[in-house]
């Protein structure tokens, strides 16, 4: 199911990304991955998910079981399946910001991290394209924050752990597609991080480290890009206004 859901969402960004009509909304335009840089990522993923997220995968479900995952009828409401989601999204932001952030510390970038920031200029198959201790890194928060939400509260549907997966691989390979549309959700909803955000932290190397959304980089001060710079020297400008008078 997995490399089902991988490769077939990210096959319509390879497609977008060979059709010239789109190439104004490349965020990168000059920056266009080649079929052999594509199929290099794609092997190194493969090799990754099945040595790497296999066992992590085999475990997932076992474990929620253990912890009194339900599987059987009736299905949870669409009211529930969404509330609980949310909270695994905004949950798993928060690992995730924390733990991007540390590898961003020099020792780690260099043994770990590296190898994701191959690409200045990302693209959807690269959304999973890490050091195999990377990808168990960051997956903690995304297959821990449902077992320990099972664990805690004991109201977990196989469906809803199944669509949140499935969400955040969505979620992981549109923030690295590369492309900045009218119609992307954050647009509409501002908090939102897609794919603007993450393409500026593989351009610049630092900064906008959080999955999802965008409070975590603007709580900490860790906002990258020319906007969020020109934010910084004014609020340094007006501190030392008020210090001269």
């Amino acid at each position: 199911m997995h490399e089902v859901v991988y490769f077939g969402r990210s096959l319509p960004w390879i497609i977008v990304g060979r059709i010239p009509y789109f190439q104004k909304y490349k965020i990168q335009n000059q920056k266009v991955p080649t079929a052999q840089e594509q199929w290099k990522c794609a092997k190194l993923v493969l090799l990754s998910h099945f040595t790497v997220e296999l066992p992590q995968i085999w475990l997932f479900h076992p474990m929620c079981l253990y912890f009194g995952l339900d599987t059987g009828v009736p299905f949870p409401s669409l009211l529930t399946m969404t509330l609980q989601i949310a909270v695994f999204f905004v949950i798993e932001d928060a690992g995730h910001y924390w733990l991007h952030r540390a590898l961003h510390w020099g020792p780690l970038y260099k043994n770990i991290h590296k190898i994701h920031h191959q690409y200045s200029a990302p693209f959807g198959l690269a959304a999973e394209y890490a050091s195999p201790i990377e990808v168990m890194l960051l997956g903690i928060p995304t297959v821990g924050t449902p077992i320990l939400w099972c664990a805690i509260t004991g109201n977990l549907h196989i469906l809803t752990m199944y669509t949140w997966i499935l969400l955040r691989l969505f979620q992981a390979i549109d923030a690295h597609s590369g492309y900045e549309f009218p119609w992307s959700l954050h647009h509409f909803l501002p908090v939102w991080a897609g794919a603007q955000h993450h393409d500026v932290h593989h351009e610049k190397f630092i900064g906008n480290y959080s999955s999802s959304f965008r409070w975590w980089d603007k709580f900490m001060d860790t906002e990258a890009g020319f906007e969020a710079q020109k934010r910084r020297r004014e609020r340094r400008m007006v501190k030392e206004g008020k210090k001269i008078q």
